[in-house]
């Protein structure tokens, strides 16, 4: 069987992180998703998509990426059934995110603004005669 989802939004919040009583590390959001046809108010429309991240995905998710950037997320469509308050047995629908990509931001300056401790004595200059390289 094949269980594989591969979506590109927007974040609809900056991912959270919490740990489960076994200190598994978990986070949630949403992936706002723009529909390709447009509904008869001539609007294309925008499917809000739960995310569930687990393990260092999580962690990952919630320190580089926030509310409104870009992203691709890779994982698998899960159900969820569920009981409401009223005792209405309900069923939810999420992506068990395996990997998340930046695709953009929100602001796309935003990434020139954001430093990375990266010392210039940290690379090799290669010369035109390097045989070492690889291409």
């Amino acid at each position: 069987m094949l269980n594989c989802i591969i979506l590109q939004g927007r974040l609809g919040d900056t991912p959270e992180l919490r740990h489960t009583q076994t200190g598994t590390p978990v986070a949630t959001s949403t992936l706002a998703v723009s529909r390709n046809r447009k509904n008869p108010n001539g609007e294309y429309p925008t499917d809000w998509i739960e995310l569930v991240f687990w393990g260092k995905t999580a962690e990952h998710a919630s320190r580089w990426f926030n509310k409104g950037d870009m992203a691709v997320v890779r994982g698998r469509l899960e159900s969820r059934d569920w009981e409401d308050k009223n005792g209405n047995k309900r069923r939810s629908w999420e992506v068990q995110v395996e990997t998340i990509d930046f695709c953009g931001s929100k602001n796309e300056n935003k990434a020139a603004t954001r430093s990375y401790n990266v010392e210039s004595n940290d690379f090799t200059e290669l010369s035109e005669s390097d045989d070492d390289v690889p291409f």
